[in-house]
């Protein structure tokens, strides 16, 4: 992280209105300049964690979820949303007493359970309940929506792909759009490590302002081109415990997805500096060149 982030007094205020004095605050943002995350620490030793959402979607999106998709996960598999204020698009949420799964260094066998759980949390969210009809419609257009993008991130990208892997993610959007029917509900939409957290307790997810209504495939997504495309027993042990492999169209779409995704970190990362979505990004789309084009 580039610089600390301070609390504004006015959001400080609002939130010792709803749990108490608070007696110390660190930042705990995202490295990139619109994350704004605060550990709030009261006089009883107890942590809460105050969220400014980025933009009106992302606080709508994870507000929601909290409200009536998280609670499937179980008490302490998530945290819990205290309270929420819409003109400042924040959020105060209670604190999971865990460590974040990234920074944890795993042994194989440790790396294999992370993932069955993660599998059958997943399936939870995925399962959070009935679609409405606005809800379903959007969700079973998702991958249309997301072929949609492809135009939009080659632009962004520029000449970081050059003119045959440029083609490449224009052949997989078309694809995309062929793919038929497949499973739908609600996602978590930034499914991967970073937002697991891990203790003897269990796994617990975190970070739900890319929820919303889409196909279930989309949450495996980055799963795919990180984790799984080197340890394929993890992809196991989670597809075990999530209850179903994957249908044949949604393997589809999960290969179409992975280009699209890939032309969206190569247009993403190097603006905003983060290696590692941009190596992701390189990593997948030359991945995709060589099985395409050998």
């Amino acid at each position: 992280m580039s610089s600390t982030k301070p609390l504004p007094a006015a959001l400080k205020r609002w939130a010792e209105q709803r749990i108490g004095p608070v007696v110390s605050v660190r930042d705990a943002s995202h490295s990139w300049d619109r994350s704004r995350v605060w550990d709030l620490e009261g006089g009883s030793g107890v942590h809460r964690y105050l969220k400014v959402s980025p933009s009106v979607k992302f606080f709508t999106r994870e507000s929601r979820a909290y409200r009536h998709i998280v609670p499937a996960l179980g008490h302490t598999r998530a945290p819990h949303l205290i309270d929420s204020r819409a003109q400042d698009l924040v959020l105060l949420l209670t604190a999971v007493p865990r460590a974040p799964v990234k920074e944890l260094a795993l042994d194989t066998a440790q790396w294999r359970t992370v993932h069955q759980q993660a599998g059958a949390l997943c399936a939870r969210l995925h399962e959070a309940g009935e679609l409405d009809r606005g809800d379903r419609v959007k969700a079973e257009a998702s991958l249309s929506a997301a072929a949609d993008g492809a135009e939009k991130y080659l632009a962004r990208a520029g000449d970081r792909l050059d003119h045959d892997e440029q083609q490449l993610v224009r052949d997989h959007a078309a694809r995309l759009r062929r793919v038929g029917p497949v499973p739908v509900g609600y996602i978590h939409g930034n499914n991967q490590p970073r937002n697991w957290l891990w203790s003897t307790s269990g796994l617990a997810l975190v970070d739900f302002e890319r929820s919303r209504p889409a196909a279930h495939v989309q949450d495996f997504v980055i799963l795919a081109t990180t984790q799984w495309a080197d340890h394929p027993d993890r992809e196991k042990a989670f597809l075990l415990s999530y209850g179903r492999e994957l249908s044949d169209a949604e393997r589809h779409a999960l290969r179409c997805l992975s280009a699209l995704d890939a032309v969206n970190c190569l247009a993403w990362g190097p603006d905003n500096g983060d290696a590692e979505v941009t190596a992701r990004g390189r990593r997948t789309l030359d991945r995709l060149m060589k099985e395409d084009r050998p």
